[in-house]
């Protein structure tokens, strides 16, 4: 018998699935909740006490095989441990690979924002599919190399921007495709991030003693070494600090923005310009506002939309875009505010939530447009999780489907987004449907996210930055130019002092913020 490999196996399989149209899952007892083994993924989770304990428990209730689970913070992910006993745990996704890489089908990644580019990419070059956390990546250089690595590497990928795989997201785009709204010309976005600390003074130089349970060093990664200080960094204040986080747009545009940049086509933008509250060095700050200008689009254009140049807009720290004209009394933008967005067309306007959930047009009507998006597949009933006791005393059990009871009653379904990328595993290359969030798509999408955090880095420079996208560089800063941060600000009452940063000079940092130097010991793979 010739040989053939596990993955292979799995795709031959389910484009041969594909192929029946005669009850296929009940004649392999998929119906009465039996799957086969041979169509079971192998999928290890990296950070499963944080945000991927939604894909390992929406791949567990699949009934995929949980084989390994990697965590920093052994004493958070105890409860993670405990309920999937028969996986192998890892503290360094480096070794999990070494053991394990020919075992492993598809990878979860979840870790903070600086980390997700070196774990993802690794994955990819081993052949490994991939779902990634958003932001991507933390930097404009690593979303393009997650983009053209997972091309090459023909792997099914999905970014965690949920609402990419929501009805909301699909409406909206059927109806500007329709031209409901006219042609965009404007689009505003806000949130009421951040609900982490942020425009805080740097840490003090000595830290505290390292938890036994928390392994430091793989935590920080590529980043600069800095000590540890409780709970400033680990396990979630860190989205506020440059060095891990990405701040409020990161967090949160990849789900706000998003049908902003399908439903409008859009790509690299041409002009980007940041504004913000006090800007630290070391920490972004309490609120800040972005202006990103995209060309035109006219290879799109129909006989019933255009795509004209468009200004998209955003804001964050609960400061809000204002209401446009005829908007009604007392109407609330988005519920909890968390993410409302605004399109200005030539015709209408349309208003959505964050997620792209509950689109309405201001006009009051509400069109029969022609479906123009791929439906995302209801997932089946989950299969029962093992059980562990609850972590009582864990006050980030909400993103980590622990907890409390609401939040282990989510445990059991299956994410349309996660199950999603779990289908597309299970297809060849050749017979793929791509996700909603694939790489091809969130990668040029995320370097429109953090190129608004270049924007507000890069302010003091007092002008409209030049973009040019493919060769991912400003085009009119010059040698010469220089800016400085705030270090620090003045602590009490009247104490206004800001201590700034000696001058740096702007090119070189612009290039440092656009492609990160990794600490040493940590490298990226080439770009293809």
């Amino acid at each position: 018998m010739s040989s053939i490999s596990r993955r292979s196996f799995l795709q031959r399989s389910a484009v041969a699935a594909a192929t029946f149209t005669i009850a296929p899952s009940t004649i392999l007892g998929k119906s009465h909740g039996y799957q086969a083994p041979s169509d079971k993924l192998n999928v290890a989770v990296v950070g499963p006490a944080g945000r991927s304990g939604s894909q390992l428990n929406s791949a567990a209730a699949a009934g995929e095989n949980i084989v390994a689970l990697c965590d920093t913070d052994w004493a958070r992910a105890g409860r993670t441990f405990a309920q999937f006993s028969n996986a192998k745990r890892y503290y360094d996704w480096r070794s999990m690979f070494d053991e394990m890489g020919r075992s492993i089908d598809a990878v979860a990644v979840g870790t903070p924002d600086h980390t997700h580019a070196i774990i993802a990419s690794t994955a990819i070059t081993l052949g490994k599919h991939v779902y990634c956390e958003k932001p991507l990546t933390h930097s404009v250089y690593e979303s393009r190399l997650l983009t053209k690595l997972a091309e090459k590497h023909k792997v099914a990928t999905q970014m965690g921007n949920q609402g990419a795989s929501n009805e909301g997201v699909r409406q909206i785009c059927d109806w500007i495709a329709a031209g409901e709204i006219g042609d965009v010309t404007k689009v505003e976005c806000a949130t009421n991030r951040p609900i982490w600390p942020q425009g805080l003074n740097p840490l003090p130089k000595e830290g505290n003693f390292v938890p036994s349970t928390l392994h430091w060093d793989q935590w920080i990664g590529p980043a600069k070494m800095v000590p540890y200080v409780t709970e400033y960094y680990s396990p979630f204040a860190w989205r506020g600090w440059w060095a891990f986080g990405t701040g409020a747009l990161g967090d949160m545009a990849c789900h706000i923005m998003h049908p902003v940049f399908k439903a409008l086509k859009l790509g690299y933008p041409t002009k980007v310009q940041g504004s913000s509250t006090a800007l630290l060095a070391d920490c972004a700050p309490v609120s800040q506002r972005v202006k990103y200008t995209f060309p035109a689009r006219t290879q799109f254009n129909t006989n019933k939309v255009k795509y004209p140049e468009v200004e998209v807009h955003w804001t964050d720290g609960g400061v809000l875009m204002p209401f446009p004209k005829g908007w009604p009394d007392g109407k609330v933008l988005d519920s909890g505010l968390e993410g409302p967005v605004i399109f200005h067309g030539t015709k209408d306007t349309l208003i959505c939530g964050c997620y792209g959930r509950n689109p309405w047009l201001l006009s009051g009507r509400t069109p029969n447009s022609p479906k123009t998006q791929r439906e995302v597949p209801t997932p089946p009933a989950g299969q029962p999780l093992p059980t562990a006791a609850p972590a009582a005393d864990d006050p980030f059990a909400a993103f980590n489907e622990g907890g409390t009871n609401e939040n282990r009653a989510r445990a059991v379904r299956i994410d349309p987004h996660c199950y999603d990328w779990l289908r597309a595993c299970k297809e060849s290359p050749e017979n793929r449907v791509q996700t909603t969030s694939y790489f091809g798509e969130a990668g040029p999408f995320n370097e429109m996210v953090v190129m608004g955090v270049l924007a507000v880095r890069l302010q003091g420079l007092s002008r409209e930055l030049l973009w040019d996208g493919p060769n991912m560089q400003f085009t009119n800063i010059g040698d010469s130019d220089e800016i400085r941060w705030i270090e620090s600000l003045g602590v009490g009452g009247g104490n206004m002092r800001r201590n700034q940063t000696e001058p740096m000079n702007a090119k070189a940092t612009a290039q440092e913020l656009i492609k990160h130097t990794y600490r040493n010991g940590w490298s990226l793979p080439a770009m293809p």
